[in-house]
């Protein structure tokens, strides 16, 4: 990668983000394990020593990253290994490893396809899809009770992409509220298996069964007024699934992850490829406990429905190549996947009048920063920032450290992938930009 290519993707980490995160029918086929394929490091030298410093001080078993501008070779920094057990294969391009709210991007544009076809619409309402949502109810005190006001105007699928609808989240739901989501099985994400054979027991069986129970849970604010994280990208892959009329793993397999040759992207990781997937860790002080080993993962087991906004496994390459399309306006390797206007509605600042986006906590692998508006799926930037990121810079985290984002404008792209949490016991987002800063001017 030139100098030039090195500084333009230095100046879009400066302002990317990894904000934050998390957080049925049969998963994708296997499919053949792609080629092994040696890290980059000539040239990058301050990258590679940070990632191989994070593994010597025992910050974490392994980390890889996935860089690029426009159509050159992506760039692939490696460090470590898939866990701290001896003989653990090296963390590389084709590591699996649970990017959680990372999937809700990819979610989003399966949605944003559905429009481009003209199945569904931006402003329309939920309840023409699911009618038990039209007579939705919102709690006047979100956190101590759930006493309630009749909505004052539809849930829209708008709203659902910007975490706008007026829906909660069990990681971030209090009292009352949080008690009733666990009543309903409002549990869309895995920690690891334990964990997850007890949400089975509460939780829906079917993305469908979801979305009626989705309808049953007061709003916590009026929709359209107020961003607050939430599971709207859970309802929206039921969305996806009802109104394309196939499985929603079958519609982004074949619409997404099929022309992209994304090959290592699972909601169920398969036996036959358990021995390339990263154990996930707990951070305690400096101590990395293992939370979800690979070999006993709550995602070698198919999960109670895909699980839209945090549900998927994948590797750097495969989410380079989804970040690329959006790059390239829709195409990938001449693949059209996507119209351009499509993306460019997607990647644009798609918040209700009157809402703003001020970042999330940085504790669940969040970021502030700056001016901000909200995509579908992941935020926006609304203005360039000086020596950073272009106005339209978009992205989004996961909640066991992974980063990406992607700025259209000047074609650039990155991907960071770890697993632990919790995500920003590292300064990872901000230790990558000066290490790209500083490979750019050793160029």
């Amino acid at each position: 990668m030139r100098s030039k290519a090195l500084i333009a993707l230095a100046l879009a980490a400066g302002g990317a983000f990894a904000a934050h995160a998390w957080e049925g029918q049969a998963s994708p086929q296997p499919m053949p394990r792609p080629a092994a394929a040696p890290a980059q490091s000539h040239g990058h030298a301050a990258i590679q020593a940070l990632f191989d410093g994070y593994v010597a001080d025992k910050k974490m078993p392994g980390i890889v990253g996935a860089f690029g501008r426009g159509d050159s070779p992506t760039l692939f920094v490696s460090a470590g290994a898939i866990s701290l057990d001896p003989g653990a294969a090296k963390a590389g391009p084709d590591t699996l490893w649970r990017v959680y709210s990372m999937t809700k991007p990819i979610t989003a544009m399966a949605a944003m396809l559905l429009i481009e076809d003209g199945k569904l619409k931006l402003d329309q309402p939920l309840a023409d899809i699911y009618p038990n949502f039209a007579k939705m109810r919102v709690l006047t005190s979100p956190d101590t009770s759930l006493d309630s006001v009749p909505a004052t105007r539809p849930i829209t699928i708008r709203m659902l992409l910007t975490h706008t609808a007026g829906l909660s989240y069990n990681i971030s739901a209090k009292g009352p509220l949080l008690k009733e989501y666990e009543r309903l099985g409002l549990l869309p994400g895995a920690i690891n298996a334990a964990v997850e054979a007890q949400a089975k027991l509460a939780r829906p069986k079917s993305l469908q069964d979801f979305a009626h129970r989705v309808a049953q849970a007061p709003l916590i604010a009026q929709p359209g007024t107020t961003w607050s994280y939430s599971i709207g990208l859970d309802l929206t892959a039921a969305v996806v699934e009802k109104v394309s009329g196939m499985s929603f793993e079958r519609f982004v397999q074949t619409r997404l992850f099929d022309p992209l040759k994304m090959r290592s992207s699972y909601w169920t990781v398969p036996q036959s490829e358990v021995a390339r997937f990263a154990d996930n860790y707990l951070i305690a002080g400096t101590t990395l406990t293992p939370l979800d080993p690979a070999k006993a993962s709550a995602f070698t087991q198919p999960p109670s429905f895909p699980y839209g906004g945090a549900g998927l496994v994948s590797s750097a390459r495969d989410y380079d190549r989804f970040l690329h399309m959006l790059a390239d306006a829709g195409t990938l390797d001449g693949v059209r996947v996507m119209k351009p206007e499509t993306v460019r509605l997607a990647l644009s600042n798609l918040l209700p009048p009157g809402v703003t986006f001020n970042g999330v906590g940085g504790a669940t692998g969040g970021t502030q920063g700056p001016r901000m508006g909200y995509g579908a799926g992941g935020s926006v930037y609304l203005a360039d920032v000086p020596g950073g990121a272009s106005k339209g810079t978009y992205g989004w985290g996961g909640a066991a450290g992974t980063i990406a984002w992607v700025d259209p404008l000047k074609k650039v792209r990155g991907t960071v992938m770890v697993n632990y949490f919790p995500a920003d016991r590292w300064p990872v987002r901000s230790d990558v930009v000066r290490a790209l800063y500083a490979d750019a001017r050793a160029k």
